[in-house]
């Protein structure tokens, strides 16, 4: 797409766009001149100054078909059409989460920057300083887009399993030989699955693109075995979220119940989907 000029946005599900001005028409006949991304959020970046930011939240999806491709009637948002296909916008889930702003001048991008460290842009010292600048529990550090940006729930769970640390453990008990730890496992684990999405979509578009991955030790695996001891792996349900973790590797084999746990996350886990992803 990069290059390419888009020659019409149709737009099926109003609930995607969460801006009124500038119109969404205004994108059509403009040039793509770059992506980039802002947290969890992807930018394209058009023409003349205009930015389209995409947010899939959890079950959003990019879908390149061949141009001119017809909307699906259920679970899709809409269409970007270019002279060499059709990128569709569709979401797995009956909830509509997905949203889409339309922005002017590159100034307007910065209330959706919620100031989080880039995880892999930065050194072990600027690690430590971020991993402290609050006492929360692990889980809530890894996530807060205001602390690092662009780690959701799933890499968390697969951090904290590959640095043995507990989701509950509060950032403020950490010794620095466990924040040396930590900032290790970002580095690995991000970086292994980064390169694992390259290496498996080198010459095609993702269509599977998920949370869940077969590869992953923790993450979606509950009750299965671990991969590091062969211990069933555990889970946390708080509203709409679940924690993954291994008791033997994390927690010294203690059992991280629900109910004992609620008061500990009211305060330190969102309560929505929304409030996480944002």
């Amino acid at each position: 797409m990069g290059g390419k000029v888009l020659e019409k946005f149709r737009l099926v599900s109003p609930v995607l766009l969460r801006t009124y001005t500038p119109p969404i028409t205004v994108l059509e006949g403009k040039r793509v001149i770059g992506f980039h991304r802002i947290g969890k959020r992807i930018v394209f970046e058009f023409e003349d100054d205009l930015f389209a930011v995409l947010h899939l939240m959890i079950s959003g999806r990019l879908q390149w078909r061949k141009p001119g491709t017809a909307i699906p009637k259920k679970r899709a948002h809409g269409a970007m059409d270019f002279a060499g296909g059709s990128l569709l916008i569709t979401e797995a889930s009956t909830k509509k989460r997905a949203s889409l702003y339309l922005l002017e001048g590159r100034e307007s991008l910065d209330e959706h920057d919620r100031g989080g460290v880039e995880p892999l842009e930065i050194t072990s010292d600027e690690f430590f300083v971020a991993v402290r600048t609050q006492n929360r529990t692990m889980k809530r550090v890894l996530t807060d887009q205001y602390i690092f940006s662009g780690i959701g729930n799933a890499y968390s769970d697969e951090i904290l399993h590959r640095a043995k640390l507990s989701p509950v453990q509060r950032s403020g008990n950490l010794s620095d030989d466990e924040v040396a730890q930590l900032f290790a496992a970002v580095q690995e684990v991000l970086t292994e699955f980064r390169d694992r999405l390259i290496s498996e979509h080198m010459d095609d578009w993702p269509t599977k693109v998920t949370a869940f991955r077969k590869d992953m030790a923790v993450h979606g695996k509950y009750g299965e075995p671990c991969p590091a001891c062969g211990s069933p792996v555990q889970r946390i349900q708080y509203a709409s979220n679940e924690t993954n973790y291994c008791a033997t590797c994390q927690t010294g084999g203690r059992l991280l119940a629900d109910r004992s746990l609620s008061r500990l996350l009211k305060g330190d886990w969102p309560s929505t989907l929304e409030e996480l992803e944002s």
